[in-house]
């Protein structure tokens, strides 16, 4: 059974929200049926950095928030992201658009590293505050996941994978996205925003035994 699951390695909650399905795998007995399948998405598709510019003042000018307004809101977060055994630094988080490494996810996903990808990306992020936009950066990351990094470097600086982040985009849209974490449980039950692990295994359960009764007519 396929689940896929949009997300954006930016968004604070898709980090959260991946631990928590992680946390409801680990309690599902047929987890070896399961099939998952990362989809890209972008919470901020024009975004670009400004020099010198933290996270914090970034969000500040882009919503219209006080610098304290924003510290508050990554304290929540990074709070329920330590519930998870997650380690947020906003303090050293490097503002990036993520579309280049949306496409070094679909690079990796090609070579069966998929998940490694989006746990890497998530990690520099959040945690090591590292420059997920910068090229020699992916390329060390890829290595570090075991992807060949002569090949990976000539993907980047060819574009290629641009059409499928896009694609991914526009299938989430027509799906009823919203808000990522978004998560498609085969084929049909959705999941929006981060749930609890409870719900997501309920919902796992659920879309298992049907999808068990369709392959067993």
């Amino acid at each position: 059974m396929k689940i896929e699951i949009w997300s954006d390695v930016m968004c604070p909650y898709c980090y959260i929200g991946k631990r928590r399905f992680e946390k409801s795998l680990e309690q599902f007995p047929h987890k070896a049926d399961i099939a998952v399948e990362w989809k890209s998405y972008q919470i901020a598709p024009d975004l670009k950095p400004v020099p010198g510019q933290n996270l914090e003042e970034m969000i500040a000018s882009g919503k219209g928030m006080s610098i304290e307004e924003v510290r508050v809101m990554n304290n929540q977060a990074t709070q329920v992201a330590n519930y998870s055994g997650l380690t947020y630094n906003f303090d050293k988080t490097i503002p990036a658009n993520t579309f280049n490494a949306h496409r070094f996810i679909h690079f990796a996903k090609q070579h069966g590293k998929q998940t490694e990808a989006e746990e890497i990306l998530f990690a520099s992020y959040f945690t090591n505050g590292r420059n997920i936009d910068d090229y020699p950066t992916l390329i060390e990351l890829g290595k570090k996941i075991g992807l060949d990094a002569g090949e990976l470097k000539t993907a980047l600086e060819n574009g290629n994978y641009a059409e499928d982040v896009r694609a991914d985009i526009r299938e989430g849209r027509n799906a009823g996205l919203e808000v990522v974490p978004f998560y498609r449980i085969n084929g049909k039950q959705i999941l929006a925003g981060v749930q609890s692990p409870r719900t997501m295994l309920k919902t796992i359960e659920e879309a298992y035994e049907e999808w068990k009764n369709e392959h067993t007519e």
